[in-house]
Formats: structure tokens, C-alpha cells, sequence
């Protein structure tokens, strides 16, 4: 089953429980796949499913933390809460150790030796560790690998 199938069978089930938070983070996904499938005339894979994803749990963080720091604390049970439901979309992660273990074996790879070399290797990490990794931790590691 794919992940888009998979999202609209929760949706069903969602709608079927009565989670009108859960059935409203699901809907606002789909509509998020749905737009990208309408703008770039494309069928999203679980690839692209993932991206987008991965988009919207970064910018569920962002405004977890504004709401957080301007203590808007009911705006930010509902962002944690959507946060939660789209984070159950995701392929397991991998672990800091795995991720400096990856960008060590593509710094080689590609012979990057510095930090101007940085967007290759970004380049070359991001076609790899896509949807596998918070691209953040992946920053950090490729400027600690780069650094030394």
C-alpha cells in the first residue's frame, strides 16, 4: 500500500472514529499532495508524499516554537498535536551516529575538502538521506565534517 493510500484509508478511519482534530491534520495533508499533483501535473509517489511532509512538520516546529515563546499555549497544543499526527507519515528515522556515519562516507565520496565545498556535498546528501533524516542534523553534520 502506498503512503497516499494509506493517509486516505487513516482519513476513512478518522472520519469514522469522530477525531475531528486527527480527520482535519489528514485532510490538510491531503490537500497539501493534492495541490502539488494539480501545480507540477504529476502523480505523487511516496517520495514526494514524504517531502511534503517533511514540509509541513517543519512548518508545524516553526510555528510550535513562535506560539510557544509568545505563550500562545492553546495554538501550541494544536500545532504539537498536528505534529504528532504527521510525524506517524514518516519512515523511521535514522539515528546522529548513522547520519554522521553517511555524510563521512559522502564527504569522501565526493572529495569535498572544506567548507566551500559545502553545497556539493548537500547536494549529494540530500538525493540519499531525503525523508530518512532531519535535514537540520544533516546540516550540522556535513559543517562538522567539513570544519575538520
Amino acid at each position: 500500500m502506498s503512503l497516499k493510500d494509506r493517509i486516505n484509508e487513516d482519513m476513512k478511519a478518522a472520519m469514522r472514529a469522530k477525531e475531528a482534530d486527527k480527520l482535519l491534520t489528514i485532510r490538510m495533508l491531503l490537500a497539501a499532495i493534492k495541490q502539488k499533483e494539480v501545480d507540477e501535473r504529476v502523480t505523487v509517489d511516496d517520495a514526494g508524499a514524504i517531502a511534503i511532509v517533511d514540509k509541513l512538520i517543519k512548518q508545524r516546529k516553526d510555528s510550535l516554537s513562535q506560539f510557544t515563546a509568545a505563550g500562545r499555549m492553546d495554538l501550541a497544543d494544536k500545532e504539537a498535536a498536528e505534529l504528532k499526527v504527521l510525524e506517524a507519515y514518516l519512515p523511521q528515522r535514522l539515528s546522529a551516529e548513522e547520519i554522521t556515519a553517511a555524510v563521512q562516507a559522502i564527504v569522501a565520496e565526493v572529495g569535498a575538502k572544506g567548507p566551500g565545498d559545502m553545497g556539493k556535498v548537500m547536494g549529494a546528501v540530500k538525493t540519499q538521506l531525503a525523508g530518512k533524516a532531519d535535514m537540520g542534523l544533516v546540516s550540522a553534520a556535513v559543517k562538522q565534517a567539513l570544519s575538520t
